[in-house]
């Protein structure tokens, strides 16, 4: 510094005095400084004390001399105090070079700097806050300083200003919250402990509504939760959870909207905390903030569908996260679907769900505020920000939710609770939205025809309602129950025919009705055909699905829609079947069904009479599939109780070509008869006269079975039929005998003998080409 320079008013002696080294010099020319101002004060000479404050600040604070720079900082303060309640004028040009020192590479620079800038805070109080945001700047940066003493010392100025902030009315929180959004993000552990602090503070303040800012601080609070620091979590879980009070205590005026996408990022971090505070916070927004969550379905399903799955070491994460997926769902009601348009009605029956309306289907897909399912799934973000969400109506998108439902149902990685809340919300769904998931249809259903091959039963059985509600959901009817063509499933349009009177029915009578539906039956759309269809080719090529699962799901199939209509569209499926070895086996599968199965009791019911022409039309459509199998028509005819016809048949049986298989089923079959189902058939033994042809078929079973157990059993059974004379009663001398179960005169048996022997030979031709290339005969599945 030159000493030759004039720094009037400020004397010599002061100049040397605050260029000294020692503190005790430079802390007597502050004490000279503060008399020097005070005179100006009294004499109203605000020339001379601006004067006087440019001079340190410039000529000393700024300096590049270490002393001076602590000389000014001290004078600086003394002008301050000298000033007293008048230091609110000079404010800026006092604080601005105290700031500047707080960069200095010199740790004690920083601390005198720290320490003036207490003494100027504590004069001016209030007066301060218009200039809030620079020194909280400086402040943040003190925070994290690595020198004990100065850290130290900027705790001391920050309770101070923390005080006069509390104790004001005139804080300036609009003009803040830009610095606060952007320091929130700091990465140093002091830092973010200085910030949450302040949070803490202003949320104190009754004056100070900190929750309007909320969605501008959230993310950043959410990764301070994250920080490695015990004490710092410990803080920001307080912070967090007295917004979440607030939140509950004025949910008018929390922006749900603008935090639902924060919440859904945080939902799918791998720290623990984080994820169950954000999975929290969402909870309790779907529940506050009801139906203006629906835009964000997609991005809230794509963080909580994973969490179902987890383990009970994340138990309390799951637990959260099943009530936030419940309370979505509830969300979703029947007024989200698309009006019901008036359509031209093919068929008035009876439906499962009275309140479900037939309805079109729904046109182009219109854009909503979902994003796409690729980049959420896989990158763990949702990114969309419906406009006016919580002032306009809010309207269901189902495009982004079927999607991300799509992903996860498709992903084999998934666990199975989640599996089986995806296919929960697709019921849910398809029962309240009909009309709006019928458009969705064609790229939901062959994830749900793959997901038949799960290993879980429970998710299967989901599966099997989804799959059963679109086959009878009213919004999938169409006049033509043709073929529906999706992008993943190529039939040919005679394949997805509906089962007419002339392809599956065999009535020959004049007049007599077409095959229909019995009146209970629900009404099929044209996917109930495509999933019959898709079904039998899933089994036709996955045997093990067959074999372990088939009968299963075929069984649930018959609770969840018509056994009628399943039994008949399969029949008529597998006439057309070219692979003869599964239609073999496929029919052996149904029949088992047919014939042991607690859930067709109805069916058995209507087919071992045949007194209505549904019936006969349905026992015709199934005798001419059945054909495939010998022994199945055998049993079937039993069941109907066409037991001259099973007489007849058996004749034929002379014909074919017997082999293990065959006589191992025959054997099956007279274990069968000796089951509780065939009861009626073992009483009608002792009626002789009215039955010749029953005895006659079942001595043809004898007849074609070796000396086996089952030759014992059937040969014990018919030694118990009683001597026809023996059981002659005096009223039964007088009148003639009456058969008790005649074959239906409406049904051509004839044509059906002829077609068993088509398609008895055509089972013969294929197994001789095998034969003849070298293969070995297939063995069908027996009963």
């Amino acid at each position: 510094m030159n000493p030759e320079k004039d720094f009037a008013p400020l004397t010599p002696n002061i100049v040397r005095a605050l260029n000294d080294k020692l503190y005790e010099k430079r802390k007597v020319a502050a004490l000279e400084i503060e008399k020097l101002v005070r005179e100006f004060v009294a004499q109203n000479n605000t020339v001379q004390i601006k004067h006087v404050i440019q001079t340190l600040s410039q000529e000393f604070a700024l300096s590049q001399h270490p002393h001076s720079r602590k000389g000014g900082l001290i004078g600086l303060a003394a002008c301050s105090i000298a000033l007293g309640k008048d230091s609110g004028l000079y404010l800026k040009e006092l604080i601005e070079p105290v700031l500047t020192c707080f960069n200095d590479a010199d740790s004690r620079l920083r601390y005198y700097a720290c320490e003036a800038l207490y003494n100027i805070v504590k004069v001016a109080r209030g007066a301060v806050l218009p200039h809030f945001n620079v020194l909280f700047d400086g402040l943040s940066k003190l925070a994290a300083d690595p020198d004990p003493n100065v850290k130290s010392g900027s705790e001391l100025l920050d309770r101070l200003l923390k005080d006069i902030v509390t104790e004001s009315n005139k804080f300036d929180l609009v003009g803040f919250i830009p610095l606060l959004r952007e320091r929130i993000y700091s990465n140093n552990q002091y830092a973010r402990q200085f910030i949450i602090s302040w949070i803490l503070v202003l949320e104190s303040v009754p004056d100070i509504n900190l929750l309007d800012y909320l969605p501008e601080i959230l993310d950043g609070l959410f990764q301070i939760l994250g920080d490695n620091g015990k004490e710092i979590r410990k803080m920001c879980e307080v912070v967090l959870g007295e917004f979440l009070k607030e939140t509950k205590k004025n949910p008018s005026s929390v922006k749900f909207a603008e935090m639902a996408n924060i919440l859904v990022i945080h939902c799918q971090t791998t720290d623990d905390l984080i994820q169950l505070t954000a999975m929290c916070w969402l909870r309790e927004f779907i529940q506050l903030a009801g139906r203006v969550m629906l835009p964000y379905s997609s991005g809230i399903l794509t963080a909580v569908l994973p969490c179902l799955a987890y383990d009970d070491r994340k138990r309390n994460i799951k637990e959260v996260a099943n009530v936030c997926n419940q309370s979505l769902m509830k969300l979703v009601t029947p007024e989200d679907d698309e009006p019901n348009e008036p359509r031209p009605v093919v068929q008035k029956q009876a439906g499962p769900n009275p309140e479900d309306c037939a309805a079109k289907q729904e046109g182009p897909a219109s854009g909503g505020p979902d994003g796409s399912c690729d980049s959420r799934f896989s990158n763990g973000l949702s990114v969309f920000t419906p406009a006016n969400a919580e002032r306009a109506p809010v309207t269901l998108h189902l495009d982004g939710i079927v999607q991300v439902l799509n992903c996860h149902l498709s992903d084999t990685a998934i666990g199975m609770m989640t599996r089986i809340a995806v296919l929960k919300w697709l019921y849910h769904l398809y029962i309240k939205t009909p009309r709006k998931m019928s458009r969705h249809t064609d790229s939901l259903f062959p994830v749900l025809l793959q997901t038949l091959s799960d290993e879980s039963d429970e998710v299967i059985l989901k599966d099997l309602e989804v799959l059963a509600e679109i086959a009878s959901s009213p919004a999938g009817q169409t006049d033509d129950p043709g073929p529906l063509d999706g992008p993943d499933l190529r039939v040919s349009h005679s394949e997805l025919q509906a089962p007419t009177p002339s392809r599956a029915g065999l009535l020959n009578t004049p007049g007599t009705k077409s095959l229909e539906c019995s009146p209970p039956t629900p009404t099929m759309n044209s996917y109930f055909y495509k999933f019959m269809i898709n079904l039998l080719k899933r089994f036709s090529s996955e045997r093990k699905l067959l074999e372990v699962r088939g009968a299963f799901i075929i069984r649930q199939l018959c609770l969840l829609l018509h056994a009628e209509s399943i039994f008949h569209s399969m029949a008529d499926i597998l006439l057309r079947e070219e692979d003869l070895t599964f239609a073999s086996t496929m029919v052996h599968t149904l029949n088992t069904i047919l014939l042991t199965s607690t859930e067709l009791f109805q069916l058995r019911n209507q087919l071992k009479d045949l007194k209505t022409p549904e019936s006969r039309n349905l026992f015709c459509c199934l005798y001419r599939s059945w054909c495939h199998n010998p022994v199945t028509t055998v049993s079937l005819c039993f069941l109907t109780q066409n037991y001259r016809h099973a007489y007849d048949l058996i004749q034929k049986f002379g014909d074919l070509e017997v082999t293990v298989d065959f006589l191992t089923e025959v054997d099956k079959l007279v274990q069968l008869i000796e089951c509780p189902i065939f009861t009626y058939l073992r009483l009608q033994l002792l009626d002789v006269k009215s039955n010749p042809y029953l005895i006659k078929a079942l001595y043809g079973l004898l007849m074609l079975l070796p000396q086996s157990s089952a030759f014992q059993l059937l040969s014990h059974r018919l030694q118990c039929v009683p001597n026809p004379e023996l059981l002659q009663t005096e009223d039964g001398l007088k009148a003639a005998p009456k058969s008790h179960k005649a074959d239906s005169p409406s049904i051509d048996y004839a044509e059906l003998l002829q077609h068993f022997e088509r398609v008895q030979k055509k089972h013969l031709e294929v197994r001789h080409q095998r034969s003849g290339r070298g293969d070995h005969l297939d063995r069908r599945v027996v009963l």
